[in-house]
């Protein structure tokens, strides 16, 4: 009995005294980091560098923040203020919070700092792309890209994305089962850059390819700065350049067809405002920003648009209200008025008929609610709803809508932040932001904590109403979309995209949801629902009750 006790004394000394060493150099390694990043201060600055921790070696907290979500920056402000130090992508960072402390940052865009997206995103994007030019050619860049945004390219688009948007919605219409919202939001964003943006009319297949491959590369965006052959990046660089590689062909075959009379996209947009300053696009350049601009309207785009479904579900009198905006604009009737505005305005697409056979089809076979064309009838007259063709005045006159949007963007802003690099040693809070560094402005913290909002844990849209509008007080406290010369370029296409998404949505679908309980919602690298948010979709008919299923719906 001794005998077994020494040996299990000798058993657990032998034990610890191989791990004791493993953990001490652990602690030392941690301190010897630390300390490698406290002597990098401005020591011309008497100011103290932010608190916060720098985590491990190399990789820093970027798996804490990988894993945490939102959790982390709310923890880390909760104990260190609206300014705090931290290590993320391999990256020394300084994370700011609060409306005047991200004024001075968007302002001083170009003397205090300059655009800095993480490594990984910028060696997957290219040098050539706007976000992550500089100085004199972001400049001239986003004065070729003004053109692409402008009002007349704007309402030059509506009506082929009204289509993509009425196609979409009939194959969700369509599925006998729910269907998964950021899911088919993606698929969405992903065909309104494609066909309106890029105006290419590609076949199925090759869509689903460049869709999934677009996919590897945003799930890649974010990663740690190591080239080997299993990670992250060496994946966003193969996303790429199959990327690349196709929008070539593409590209090259578009630049040989003679420009249609009858629309312009992005790109002709784009090449007209080149050739207007005498500057010639490189193929590399068009090939990058092909991708750019489906990476500016895919994701954050498919993020905000799951989001206002999802609060358009979890709160049904905003819908009631909104529906009723529509109905009181002409927005909302039947089968034969929708009929009506298409040939009066002599416009007749592809992919609303598309969608109006994809839809017929679809039940037909699922034996979902039935689908009535023009001059359809049956017992109870029951008929589908349909929208007119929108505009931009049209969109602009629903002011309640853009309450609803605006509170979904304040509530749930697809991006957290935006990255900065700073020129040169400046003072926030009370502390030194060093030269060379890497600041990140939360957008989403912002929103959360500014004192213009009341209650803004609750989701009102009528804080954005005429009578209260309370952003008003300090614009830097709604910056879903950045400010100063980096505000998101295409931030007015988004708004249309949304706007008209709700529209359709609103006035011809009833959603229900198909879970007992709404998602949680991640935030890293967007915003997006964890596991899903799962949806029945059904068309709304008039003149006969509908049975609805026993569970939560716009």
């Amino acid at each position: 009995m001794f005998g077994h006790d020494i040996c299990l004394v000798s058993a657990l000394l032998a034990a610890a005294g191989a791990v004791l060493p493993a953990l001490l150099l652990l602690v030392v390694s941690r301190l010897l980091w630390e300390l490698r990043w406290s002597i990098t201060r401005d020591r011309t600055c008497k100011l103290p560098l932010p608190q916060g921790s720098m985590g491990w070696p190399l990789v820093g907290e970027t798996f804490h923040w990988l894993f945490q979500g939102s959790s982390f920056h709310i923890s880390r402000r909760e104990k260190h203020g609206n300014v705090f130090k931290t290590h993320l992508l391999g990256k020394p960072l300084i994370r700011v919070t609060g409306p005047e402390n991200i004024r001075k940052i968007l302002l001083g865009e170009h003397t205090l700092v300059c655009t800095q997206w993480p490594q990984s995103t910028r060696i997957i994007l290219g040098p050539n792309t706007l976000v992550n030019s500089v100085g004199g050619l972001h400049k001239r860049k986003r004065k070729i890209l003004a053109k692409v945004f402008s009002r007349g390219a704007l309402e030059a688009y509506l009506t082929r994305l009204q289509d993509v948007v009425k196609t979409e919605i009939a194959k969700w219409c369509s599925e006998a089962g729910s269907m998964d919202v950021y899911t088919a939001a993606k698929s969405l964003t992903f065909r309104i850059a494609v066909r309106v943006l890029l105006g290419l009319r590609l076949e199925e297949q090759q869509i689903t390819s460049l869709s999934k491959t677009f996919e590897q590369l945003m799930n890649n965006l974010f990663s740690l700065p190591i080239d080997t052959p299993i990670s992250g990046l060496r994946k966003g660089i193969r996303a790429r350049e199959i990327l690349h590689s196709a929008m070539e062909k593409i590209i090259e075959e578009k630049l040989k067809k003679q420009q249609s009379s009858d629309y312009c996209d992005a790109f002709d947009y784009m090449l007209s405002s080149a050739k207007e300053d005498d500057y010639e696009l490189t193929m590399q350049e068009l090939k990058e920003t092909a991708v750019e601009l489906i990476f500016a309207a895919h994701s954050t785009t498919a993020s905000a648009s799951t989001s206002l479904i999802l609060q358009l579900l979890r709160h049904p009198d905003v819908s009631e209200r909104a529906r009723a905006e529509l109905e009181s604009e002409g927005l909302i009737g039947d089968v034969h008025g929708y009929c009506r505005s298409r040939c009066h305005g002599n416009v007749i697409s592809e992919e609303s008929d598309a969608a109006e056979k994809s839809t017929c089809e679809g039940r037909s076979s699922m034996n979902k609610t039935p689908c009535f064309e023009a001059g359809d009838k049956e017992e109870g007259h029951r008929s589908r709803t349909h929208v007119p063709y929108l505009s931009l005045e049209k969109l602009s006159q629903l002011s309640y809508l853009d309450c609803v949007v605006k509170e979904v963007l304040r509530f749930l802003p697809p991006v957290s932040g935006g990255y900065r690099t700073v020129l040169q040693t400046f003072e926030l809070n009370g502390y030194q932001i060093p030269k060379g560094w890497s600041v990140m402005y939360s957008i989403r913290d912002t929103h959360e904590t500014a004192e213009a909002y009341q209650n803004p844990d609750l989701f009102d849209p009528d804080r954005f109403c005429a009578d209260r509008n309370e952003s008003k007080t300090d614009r830097f406290s709604y910056v879903p979309f950045g400010g100063g010369v980096r505000r998101c370029i295409g931030r007015e296409l988004a708004l249309i995209v949304l706007k008209t998404l709700a529209v359709e949505l609103l006035a011809t679908v009833d959603c229900t949801l198909a879970t007992k309980t709404y998602p949680r919602m991640q935030t890293v690298p967007i915003v997006h629902p964890v596991n899903g948010l799962h949806v029945f979709f059904n068309y709304r008919t008039h003149g006969v009750e509908r049975n609805r299923r026993e569970s939560t719906h716009i």
